[in-house]
């Protein structure tokens, strides 16, 4: 675990030495779980989202896109639940002053049983080979299934709390498991407590008449509440998804582990409308697609795995995350949900508005059930570079650190490098970049001996490296290097473009 964290440490500071992502207001000491993202990370980011735009959008005939405001009318977030049910149970530790979500620790201390099982797993699986029967061996083994029965009591007792908003309950688990502070060791804990995750503020001009609104904590309610506008103008037949990609604000109790939870964060979403009893049918096909999606960023699967929700929200009667394999953990990474009429039904009895669909195959008026795809693109960014940073020993027994993007995510494309600051070479080096630059985002730079220069553009992940020398002046060729192999060969510079084009293919 140490070298996971030693990892993460890594890959925060390589973010920032590299221009991905910053501290928001660094200059004035920061901001706790607000970020920014660099010259090289808002390239990163914005190709991980057009990808999924097209993949969602593009690729469906049956998927149209909305970007809907931040701010809405206050009762939308009435009838969503939010302003009575959005909020956490936080403790805080005495001695450390930190402050966490109390169920956040119990599940935690719930992981760790899971992981016993595993190894017990692992083990016994290397023990006995190919005749391992695993379900056999989890419903004989005695001290699995004593793991087992004591994450299941905690789960039990933690959720049971959770719906009966019983927080002296969940405090007394908290005890009875002598959960201690993951930063001091200390047990010493306050009660628990409730607290809002909605940002707050005023709408008007004048303080007394204002109103109070909220910046948006999901941006699902946007597609909800522009359902008929889309379905009507668009004569969306069912089923029908409608996508967007959006920031949400969350007052984070546990502002920590960089991107990963943030105060200010972007979603994609899309919300796909269907028959009501068809819902099931549709939530297992999105979550094999966007299992599919996730695995066409070039990570490999084992990094991945679903996580079935024992305890459902209350709009939902079926949820799943997918988690990957983070440097802290498996994590949550999105989330599939089933969430049934539960949205549309509370608009339509808020607003007073009728929303329903009229299907003419069934003859007949109904509230479209809705399944949820919600993906987190600063969890995907903080995947995507999690699973591309790479620390190499060459022959020569130097070190490179590398990011091996796919290509297609890389935030440069080429890296054009004259040999030399002389002899014609800038000027060349420029005719080139000229011919490149309206289809890949290129970079040029003339500074430092060429090796120093590969060496950076290695660290952001640029999958190919133009060197313009003497001998372009001569034959009009230049050196292509590859990023992972550092193979470097001749080529023309009339098929610089084509190279670059064959590499970005999506998996």
């Amino acid at each position: 675990m140490a070298n996971n964290e030693d990892k993460f440490k890594k890959i925060i500071a390589h973010a920032k030495e590299y221009g991905f992502v910053f501290q928001s207001s660094e200059i004035y000491d920061g901001l706790s779980a607000v970020y920014d993202y660099g010259q090289h990370g808002v390239e990163l980011k914005n190709n991980i989202k057009n990808h999924w735009w097209k993949s969602m959008v593009q690729y469906h005939e049956n998927i149209v896109g909305l970007d809907a405001a931040i701010f809405m009318h206050p009762t939308v977030w009435k009838a969503s639940g939010h302003v009575d049910a959005f909020s956490d149970p936080m403790i805080d530790n005495k001695d450390s002053k930190k402050r966490y979500r109390a169920d956040v620790l119990v599940e935690n201390y719930m992981a760790k049983i899971e992981q016993k099982i595993q190894k017990e797993i692992i083990k016994a699986g290397k023990r006995f080979g190919e005749s391992f029967d695993k379900e056999q061996y989890l419903a004989t083994n005695s001290r699995v299934m004593d793991y087992q029965k004591k994450r299941d009591d905690v789960a039990k007792r933690l959720y049971s709390a959770m719906d009966n908003e019983d927080f002296p309950a969940i405090k007394t688990l908290i005890e009875d498991l002598g959960i201690a502070d993951p930063v001091s060791g200390s047990k010493n804990w306050t009660d628990v407590r409730q607290f809002n995750l909605m940002f707050a503020t005023q709408m008007g001009s004048l303080s007394e008449d204002a109103n109070e609104v909220y910046l948006r904590p999901e941006t699902a309610q946007g597609i909800f509440t522009n359902y008929l506008n889309v379905q009507k103008s668009g004569r969306m037949k069912i089923p029908f998804g409608i996508a967007q990609v959006g920031k949400a604000f969350r007052n984070e109790i546990v502002a920590r582990q960089f991107l990963f939870r943030m105060k200010e964060f972007e979603q994609m979403e899309m919300q796909y409308f269907v028959r009501p009893g068809e819902e099931l049918k549709w939530y297992e096909y999105w979550k094999e697609e966007r299992m599919k999606w996730h695995l066409s960023l070039g990570i490999p699967a084992e990094k991945y795995r679903f996580h079935d929700h024992e305890k459902l929200a209350h709009y939902a009667n079926a949820a799943a995350d997918i988690e990957f394999e983070f440097p802290i953990g498996f994590k949550e990474i999105e989330g599939i949900h089933s969430r049934t009429d539960f949205d549309l039904a509370a608009h339509q009895e808020y607003s007073g508005r009728k929303i329903q669909y009229f299907d003419p195959e069934l003859n007949q008026n109904y509230i479209p059930y809705v399944v949820e795809t919600s993906i987190g693109l600063d969890r995907t960014f903080l995947a995507v570079l999690s699973n591309a940073f790479h620390e190499e020993t060459l022959d020569d027994g130097s070190q490179r650190v590398l990011l091996k993007l796919p290509p297609f995510l890389a935030p440069v494309k080429a890296a054009i490098l004259p040999l030399v600051k002389k002899d014609g070479l800038p000027e060349k080096a420029r005719e080139v970049i000229d011919s490149l630059k309206y289809d890949y985002m290129c970079f040029y730079e003339e500074k430092d001996a060429i090796g120093r220069r590969y060496r950076r553009q290695d660290a952001i992940g640029t999958p190919y490296c133009i060197t313009v020398d003497h001998q372009t002046l001569k034959d009009n060729t230049v050196t292509i290097r590859e990023r992972d192999s550092m193979e470097q060969e001749r080529i023309p510079v009339d098929a610089i473009s084509e190279i670059i084009k064959k590499r970005l293919t999506v998996n």
